[in-house]
């Protein structure tokens, strides 16, 4: 029996080369002084960064601007972003650049109102009633942030990277455009796309009852990371491979394909503390965790689902016996993540040994655990974490 489940996702979405060219025809239905949020400046080399501001004053609208998001976003600076937003009198928000632009510009919508530490609401999970509304323009295929209502961010000091997930921080309009993902650099395709799979995988490696059809709306879409991925490494500009990842970004992670059954996002959990106590790019640490994860948890019991996964997304010729077919999968899966999109394979390959596996473990039980257990597609006790974090050394 499927679990009861409601879907709604509200997201506008303008898809296309020409999309921003909507912009000034959104901006008024939803405020008069905008908060523009990006990062290191790179909106302002390609012409993004103009184009919105253009089409700002088309709408006749005024605002500030917060700049400096970092790719693994931290908390001090969507403090800074909420309390101009309390000074200013800001009622909408921009973020224009990755999943961390608009991750951190999600936490300056929820927060804006909170006079207190914005990592207070974010530690404590606050299901809001309201946030800023904030429209996001995308810049790489990767977190899918910008139809979904969660966001990720970090707090250094405490070595903690958590993600928030409350209803009012969904995007009330997305731009997507794919001539701005256009000068994603080789690195930074492979590792979006490499999350991509993660988000996929996910909510794909489950052994509760489902749906059929989303099974294989799953493995089409991880079929095309697969297909598009080394293209738009290798040409930049090519619209059809950055229009599909674009596109199989949103649908990975916008709330349809889990709805039904629980889904525990165990990889991702064990990402998050190498990327807070390492600063590492968070599809870099998916890719290495990835397959580290599927070969612990292989078993009779999750090998019917781990060699439908070899057999259809990876092309593996289906044998009699599921467990080596299931283990071909997560070999060529690894291969395609070392090789054709040129990620490194092992922590040690970037200089990660096993100091903190324990602390990190601990963090991660403390976080989405009960009882010493995050439950998932199997369980995993703090041995099991740890053992994880060593198969991918």
């Amino acid at each position: 029996m499927v679990d009861p489940f409601i879907y709604h996702n509200p997201t506008k979405v303008y898809f296309g080369n020409d999309a921003l060219s909507h912009l000034h025809e959104e901006l008024p239905r939803w405020g008069s002084r905008v908060l523009l949020v990006y990062g290191g400046g790179s909106i302002k080399k390609n012409g993004i960064y103009d184009t919105i501001i253009s089409e700002i004053e088309k709408a006749g609208l005024s605002g500030y601007e917060i700049s400096g998001v970092k790719p693994n976003p931290e908390i001090a600076l969507a403090y800074q972003g909420a309390r101009l937003c309390r000074e200013g009198g800001i009622d909408l928000i921009i973020a224009a650049g990755g999943g961390s632009v608009i991750d951190t510009a999600k936490v300056i919508a929820g927060s804006a109102a909170y006079e207190g530490d914005p990592w207070d609401l974010v530690k404590n999970r606050v299901q809001l009633t309201r946030a800023l509304p904030l429209i996001a323009i995308p810049t790489m295929a990767a977190t899918g942030s910008e139809m979904n209502s969660c966001a990720v961010i970090t707090n250094p000091q405490t070595l903690e990277k958590y993600g928030w997930t409350t209803e009012p921080l969904r995007p009330k309009v997305s731009f997507l455009c794919p001539r701005n993902t256009y000068t994603v650099s080789p690195f930074q395709t492979a590792s979006g796309s490499a999350d991509i799979l993660s988000h996929l995988l996910e909510v794909y490696l489950n052994r509760e009852e489902g749906f059929d059809s989303m099974d294989g709306f799953m493995e089409s879409m991880m079929r095309s990371v697969i297909r598009w991925a080394p293209i738009a490494m290798a040409e930049g500009s090519n619209e059809e491979a950055r229009a599909n990842l674009l596109w199989d970004s949103e649908w990975a992670i916008n709330d349809l394909i889990d709805r039904g059954h629980s889904v525990a996002w165990s990889c991702h959990g064990l990402e998050h503390e190498l990327s807070a106590w390492y600063d590492i790019p968070h599809g870099l640490g998916l890719a290495i965790l990835t397959p580290a994860f599927m070969s612990h948890v292989l078993s009779e019991e999750t090998a019917p689902c781990l060699a439908r996964f070899a057999v259809h997304v990876m092309g593996v010729k289906e044998g009699k016996n599921p467990e080596k077919t299931a283990r071909k999968g997560i070999k060529k899966l690894k291969k395609f993540l070392t090789t054709s999109l040129q990620l490194p394979g092992s922590l040690s390959a970037i200089s990660i040994d096993d100091s903190h596996f324990e602390e990190m473990a601990d963090n991660d039980l403390a976080w989405k655990g009960k009882d010493g257990i995050i439950q998932g597609f199997v369980p995993l006790t703090k041995e099991d974490l740890i053992a994880i974090y060593r198969k991918a050394l």
